[in-house]
């Protein structure tokens, strides 16, 4: 079911009562649904673009995790280095 996103109606009585002629309103409301429709997000758009953030914060917390190991690996290899080779 589409949801009402602009009332024309509406629109065309404030301008009309605003001293507005009825033709004329008529065709800038309809520009101005034309315009604002697409641009407006709808539940569905707000629900894919939650899901595709939480993957992409899924994915840079995998590669943290994945760069914190590396760092860690290093350390000690560093440090068994130290040992092992030092003074």
């Amino acid at each position: 079911m589409a949801a009402i996103t602009f009332d024309t109606h509406a629109f065309i009585k404030r301008l009309v009562a605003a001293g507005m002629p009825e033709p004329q309103a008529e065709v800038l409301a309809e520009e101005q649904s034309r315009l604002i429709e697409p641009r407006l997000a709808t539940k569905d758009d707000l629900s894919g673009l939650e899901k595709s953030m939480a993957a992409r914060m899924e994915a840079m917390e995998l590669r943290r995790t994945i760069k914190l190991g590396a760092m860690i690996a290093a350390g000690v290899a560093f440090l068994s280095a130290i040992k092992v080779f030092g003074h």
